[in-house]
């Protein structure tokens, strides 16, 4: 078992100068280590499951604290108020898709925090709600009424703050790969309204932007 303390002060110890930059060109703010997801990684191996650990990891508002905190948390133990909360107070994206991949997806009470969260003014909140949209496309699409949501995305992604466009076009996308009889229409919304259209990419990775995306993936799966 880890305290708290020295828990923070192995993270501080893999902190570099170089990833402290690099995350901050991404966006992070100045409470933060710089250390490399990786490193991350293998400290949560050797704690493995520690939940309160976590939640006093996640209330310091260290980044890698954060990161950390999602590896090891039980998200049976908390409750939707609870991951609401945790949602809500975090800005930065990393963070929160960390916090999407390895609590909030396979939450008891995932869908019923996503209805709330898509229709929610927070950034965050909403960005999380997509992100549980996007999924439910592919996982279980009877959930939604995929026609309906479309009209949302043509909608509202226009207006979307960065952070919301970014889960709102994945589920463009999801829906376009998975219902060939939406696919036109994914790919029609996607085309006018442009997002991601500029986006860089580096050599070899597929471009963000839906009409790409969707066309590439169904290629690839033939």
């Amino acid at each position: 078992m880890m305290t708290l303390k020295e828990t923070l002060g192995q993270l501080e110890s893999l902190g570099t100068e170089k990833m402290r930059e690099f995350n901050t060109k991404r966006g992070a703010g100045e409470h933060q280590f710089g250390i490399k997801l990786g490193d991350i990684r293998t400290v949560a191996n050797k704690i493995k499951s520690d939940h309160e650990l976590a939640l006093g990891l996640w209330d310091t508002g260290n980044i890698e604290a954060r990161l950390l905190a999602t590896l090891i948390i039980n998200p049976k133990k908390l409750s939707a108020e609870e991951l609401d909360k945790m949602v809500r107070s975090e800005r930065y994206t990393q963070v929160a898709d960390w916090l999407y991949s390895n609590v909030i997806k396979d939450h008891p009470l995932a869908e019923s925090l996503r209805t709330g969260w898509v229709n929610s003014d927070d950034t965050m909140a909403a960005r999380a709600g997509w992100s549980l949209t996007s999924g439910c496309v592919a996982r279980n699409p009877d959930a939604l009424d995929l026609p309906a949501t479309l009209d949302r995305i043509e909608a509202e992604m226009p207006g979307a703050a960065p952070e919301v466009q970014w889960t709102m076009n994945s589920t463009l996308a999801n829906i376009g790969i998975k219902f060939p009889e939406h696919r036109e229409r994914a790919i029609a919304i996607g085309e006018r309204l442009g997002v991601f259209k500029d986006y860089p990419v580096s050599k070899g990775c597929t471009s963000p932007f839906a009409p790409i995306w969707i066309r590439e993936i169904v290629r690839r799966q033939g």
